[in-house]
């Protein structure tokens, strides 16, 4: 199969290419722990979002509740 008649992946990112599309994708020895940064960042951003939903909620009712 010549290279011009390849289809581009569809996800449009060459670093997600699998040379074998019969199995699932292998993680690569050189990511490290990336998987256990990525959750911890993930926990963090929910905490963050979390409790600036309360204390925004918190802060309008307030404000509300001083204003009338």
């Amino acid at each position: 199969m010549s290279e011009l008649s390849r289809r581009p992946d569809p996800s449009g990112r060459p670093d997600r290419a699998r040379p074998d599309a019969s199995g699932p994708a292998e993680l690569s020895e050189d990511y490290g722990d990336l998987g256990e940064r990525r959750n911890r960042r993930i926990r963090v951003v929910a905490w963050t979002v979390i409790v600036a939903l309360i204390l925004g909620g918190g802060g309008a009712t307030v404000l509300s509740l001083l204003i009338v």
